[in-house]
């Protein structure tokens, strides 16, 4: 329940804040701007999620299931090492390729402005996502959900002071304020990290060959699954204009409110089923798998059909009256989030089991799927078609993943109902105590 809390309030800080910058900045920036700052998030969020699902799992998982303080040290260097040549790479292709990135996602030259711009952020991020594997390595959240807090406050922050004092407002300051938040969360995580570091760097070329070695295959199934992810602004960039992505990310940002208790989830059960694989067998892994899904369907479910019945309510509200057009897209992405608690869980579950080359493989499956479905929804339905696409997809892909965990755990669909209902009629007694006690007073 602890690493639950400090989980939920990191994931919760993300979106909140998230969602509140984007509230401000919607009502400030226009429909092509705030096109260009998605795909700004998008590019990075992909590279830095890309990144940590290489480092961070092989991380965890080496360090939580060793009980030798030299061999917990060569981990943590050897994956230091590697954080630190893969973030080179990426500088090198910002200076290289983001103006040819920039010119096929139609977005001018802004966007390979932000991306140079941000280099001093992923300079950070280097830092951040090391002391974050430390950190949930040894099965602590606490810091992890405090660096994140502080990077959304002083973002936050700046953006706030940035309009007060009437300053110029770009885009390119934009990436400035992300760069400077990560290195205050940087600090932040440090803090409470530093306990669990020895300030000794012992990297082994055989723990270098481990880690790529399992974190390869998660390393290329984060960058389809982030890619799968976001393929609806990028096609939406591509084939219609960079403003209509503005459009797509208002309904991301609501839609990502869903997927708080869901990524929370996915951080806790990472080292919970590499424990139980290793230790309880197949029977407490399917357990844990089911009675997860189950937990992030029954707060999905209510909030899901709140906003499928009022889309430009929630819309005016967050983004403002003139994103009306995107009421359509978020009522097709409640849909889709329905079937997403499944097809996450399923995919971290199979890289804690120690099968990532078959988590590689669907999600490379899932990325091709997923360009076939929306370039031919775009090209049959025009500005909606990626929503639709998405939604097409999300439903085909959940039958595929329901044989393959089937097929590896055991996967039933009756366990998930039987859960939700009996989360539900425990939600609905604990409710009738409370209003019971409440008379008797």
């Amino acid at each position: 329940m602890r690493s639950a809390f400090y989980t939920i309030l990191q994931r919760f800080s993300l979106t909140f804040f998230g969602l509140i910058n984007f509230m401000v900045l919607a009502r400030v920036l226009s429909h092509t701007e705030m096109g260009i700052w998605a795909l700004f998030l998008t590019v990075t969020t992909v590279f830095e999620a890309s990144k940590s699902g290489l480092l961070k799992n092989a991380h965890v998982r080496y360090v939580s299931s060793s009980n030798i303080d030299s061999e917990k040290i060569e981990v943590a260097s050897s994956s230091f090492i590697i954080n630190l040549v893969i973030s080179i790479i990426f500088i090198a292709f910002i200076w290289v390729g983001s103006e040819w990135l920039s010119t096929e996602l139609n977005a001018g030259l802004a966007l390979s402005s932000m991306l140079l711009w941000f280099i001093p952020g992923i300079v950070c991020m280097i830092f951040f996502s090391h002391l974050e594997a430390v950190q949930q390595s040894y099965l602590d959240f606490k810091g992890v959900s405090a660096g994140y807090l502080v990077r959304q406050v002083i973002f936050f922050i700046l953006i706030a002071a940035n309009l007060f004092f009437k300053a110029n407002f770009s885009l390119n300051m934009l990436a400035l304020y992300q760069s400077v938040s990560i290195l205050a969360g940087t600090i932040t995580l440090y803090a409470f990290t530093k306990k669990y570091l020895v300030h000794r760097y012992t990297p082994k070329a055989a723990w270098i060959k481990k880690i790529l070695g399992y974190g390869g295959y998660i390393f290329g199934s984060g960058i389809m699954g982030n890619i799968y992810s976001n393929i609806d602004k990028v096609m939406a960039a591509k084939f219609i204009s960079s403003s209509s992505v503005s459009f797509y990310n208002t309904a991301s940002r609501i839609n990502g409110m869903v997927d708080i208790p869901s990524y929370a989830a996915a951080e806790i059960l990472f080292p919970k089923t590499a424990q139980a694989s290793a230790y309880e067998g197949k029977e407490r892994v399917k357990y844990l798998y089911e009675k997860m899904v189950s937990i992030l369907l029954s707060f999905t479910i209510p909030f899901a059909i709140f906003v499928i019945l009022f889309p430009k309510l929630v819309i005016t509200i967050i983004a403002g009256p003139s994103y009306l057009d995107a009421a359509l897209i978020l009522q097709l992405y409640m849909l889709s989030s329905l079937f997403r608690p499944m097809q996450n869980q399923a995919a971290n579950l199979l890289n804690s089991i120690n099968k990532p080359a078959l988590c590689f493989w669907i999600n490379t499956l899932g990325l091709a799927e997923g360009l076939l479905i929306n370039y031919a929804c775009l090209y049959y339905f025009g500005f909606y078609g990626a929503a639709i696409g998405t939604l097409i997809a999300s439903v085909t892909g959940t039958v595929f993943w329901y044989f393959v965990m089937r097929r590896h755990i055991g996967f039933e669909v009756s366990a998930i109902v039987k859960y939700t209902a009996g989360f539900y009629k425990t939600a609905y007694t604990g409710l009738l105590k409370i209003l019971n006690k409440k008379s008797e007073v």
